[in-house]
C-alpha cells in the first residue's frame, strides 16, 4: 500500500513544503526555518548527485553490453536521437507562437536597469569543447567570490560522462573477451548503484518537503508581478506540450496516457521540487521501467535523455525568453532569425547538460540571434520559480520518448505495470 502511494507521498510533501515556506515568509524572523529546509532539500539533492555519475557511466557501459545482442541497436540510437528532435521541435514551434500571440515583452513591467549581462555565458565553442572529457569523472573545478571571499566548489558534466561511457561499452565489445570481465563489473556496479538508490528514493517525500517549502520560503511569488505575462506564457506553453502534445503523440501510438502519467508522475514530480532532471535521473528510469520498458534499453536511452533532451529548458523556454528580449528593446526578428530559433533550440539542447536552469541554452539562443545578452538579466528574478516547471517537463519528455521509441521498436512489455514506482531491490 506504502509503495502503490507513493506519488501521493510526493504530493502531500510537496503541500507541507508550502505550508511550510508560506509560514516562513510570514515569521518576523524565520531564518532558522529556512535554513532547515535548505538543508533537508540540498542534502537529498547532495546525496542523488552523489550517485549520478556510477549510475550514468555503468547504465551505459552495461546498456551497451546488452544492446549487441538486439539486431536492431543502431536503429535504436538513431529512432532516439530522432524523436529527441521531433519532440524539440514541437515544443520550441509552440514557444515562439506563444511569444508571438502574447506578446510578453511588449510593456513589460520589469526595470530596465535591472539588466545585466550574466557571468555565465552560452557558445557553441564552449559546447564542443564540452564534450571532451577532463577525467572519467566529470567533474571540473571552479572558484568564485562569495562575499567577498574565494570558494572553490566542483561541478559535474554528465555529458561528458556519457561521452566516455560509450567510448568504453564500445571499446570493451571491440577488445572481445578481454572486456568481458569489465562490462561484468559494469553490471555489477549498476546492481550496487541501484540498490542504494531505492534506499535514498524512499526519501524523496522528505527532500521533496525541503526543496518545496524552501524555493517558496525564498523566492515566493511577489516577482511574478513585474513579469506576470513572460511567466504566464512560459507556463501555458509548458502546460500545453504536458498536457496536449504528449498525451497526443502518446494516442498516436497506441498508448494510454492515463497509464503513462500513473507510472511517470513521481518521476515528474520530484523534477519540479529539485529542478535537476540529472538529479531525477534515476526515478525517470524506474518509471519506465515501470511501464514495461525493456531495462537495457532504458539504462542507455534515459542517461542520454537527461543530458540531451530538454523540451523545457531548451525549447519552450529560450524561444519565448528571446522573443521577450527582442520585444522588450524593440528590435525585429525576421523569418531567418526565428529558423536559427528553432535550430539553436534542437541541436543545442545538450549545451545544458550538468548546469542548474537553462541560462547557458537562453543566452547561447541571444548570441545566434544577435540580440543583447543583458536581457536574461531581466529574467533572473523569477528564473527560479519558471525552473520548476521547465524541468518538470523535460523529465516528461525524457520519459516519453524512451516509451515511444520503446514501443515502436517492441521493446515494452504490455502487461499492465504493478508494485512501486522505487526501483527495483
Amino acid at each position: 500500500m506504502v509503495r502503490a502511494s507513493f506519488g501521493l507521498q510526493i504530493g502531500a510533501a510537496m503541500l507541507l513544503g508550502l505550508a511550510a515556506g508560506l509560514i516562513a515568509r510570514a515569521l518576523p524572523d524565520s531564518s532558522g526555518l529556512v535554513t532547515a529546509l535548505d538543508l533537508i532539500g540540498s542534502s537529498f539533492v547532495q546525496l542523488l548527485t552523489v550517485l549520478v555519475p556510477p549510475l550514468v557511466f555503468a547504465s551505459i557501459v552495461a546498456s551497451i553490453g546488452n544492446l549487441r545482442q538486439l539486431a536492431n541497436a543502431s536503429r535504436l540510437v538513431t529512432q532516439t536521437l530522432l524523436w529527441f528532435a521531433i519532440t524539440a521541435l514541437i515544443a520550441v514551434g509552440i514557444g515562439i507562437a506563444l511569444a508571438l500571440v502574447i506578446q510578453p515583452g511588449v510593456g513589460a513591467g520589469v526595470d530596465a536597469a535591472t539588466a545585466a549581462a550574466p557571468r555565465t555565458v552560452g557558445t557553441w565553442l564552449d559546447f564542443l569543447k564540452g564534450l571532451l572529457p577532463v577525467n572519467v569523472l566529470g567533474l571540473s573545478a571552479s572558484t568564485k567570490l562569495v562575499d567577498g571571499a574565494p570558494v572553490t566548489g566542483l561541478s559535474l558534466n554528465v555529458l561528458q560522462i556519457v561521452v566516455m561511457a560509450v567510448l568504453a561499452g564500445v571499446a570493451a565489445l571491440k577488445v572481445g573477451e578481454a572486456g568481458e570481465p569489465f562490462l561484468a563489473f559494469a553490471r555489477s556496479l549498476l546492481a550496487v548503484v541501484r540498490k542504494l538508490l531505492a534506499w535514498l528514493i524512499r526519501l524523496s517525500p522528505i527532500g521533496a518537503f525541503g526543496l518545496f517549502g524552501h524555493a517558496v520560503a525564498t523566492y515566493g511569488w511577489d516577482s511574478l508581478a513585474r513579469l506576470g505575462w513572460f511567466a504566464g506564457a512560459v507556463y501555458l506553453g509548458l502546460a500545453i506540450v504536458m498536457l496536449v502534445v504528449y498525451p497526443a503523440l502518446l494516442m498516436l501510438h497506441g498508448l494510454s496516457p492515463a497509464r503513462f502519467l500513473r507510472a511517470a508522475l513521481p518521476a515528474i514530480q520530484l523534477g519540479f521540487v529539485t529542478r535537476s532532471s540529472i538529479g531525477t535521473l534515476p526515478a525517470t528510469e524506474a518509471a519506465v521501467e515501470r511501464l514495461g520498458v525493456d531495462s537495457a534499453y532504458a539504462s542507455f536511452a534515459v542517461p542520454v535523455a537527461a543530458t540531451s533532451k530538454m523540451d523545457g529548458c531548451a525549447a519552450i523556454y529560450p524561444a519565448i525568453a528571446a522573443i521577450f528580449i527582442a520585444q522588450f528593446y524593440g528590435l525585429p526578428l525576421g523569418v531567418t532569425d526565428y529558423v536559427a530559433l528553432v535550430l539553436v533550440s534542437v541541436i543545442g539542447s545538450a549545451a545544458t547538460a550538468g548546469l542548474t536552469g537553462a541560462l547557458v541554452m537562453l543566452t547561447l539562443a541571444l548570441s545566434t540571434l544577435g540580440l543583447p545578452l543583458d536581457g536574461a538579466g531581466l529574467l533572473l528574478a523569477i528564473d527560479p520559480i519558471l525552473d520548476m516547471g521547465r524541468t518538470a517537463t523535460n523529465v516528461a519528455g525524457q520519459a516519453l520518448v524512451t516509451y515511444i521509441v520503446a514501443h515502436r521498436e517492441g521493446l515494452v512489455a504490455h502487461a499492465e505495470p504493478t508494485g512501486s514506482f522505487v526501483p527495483a531491490e
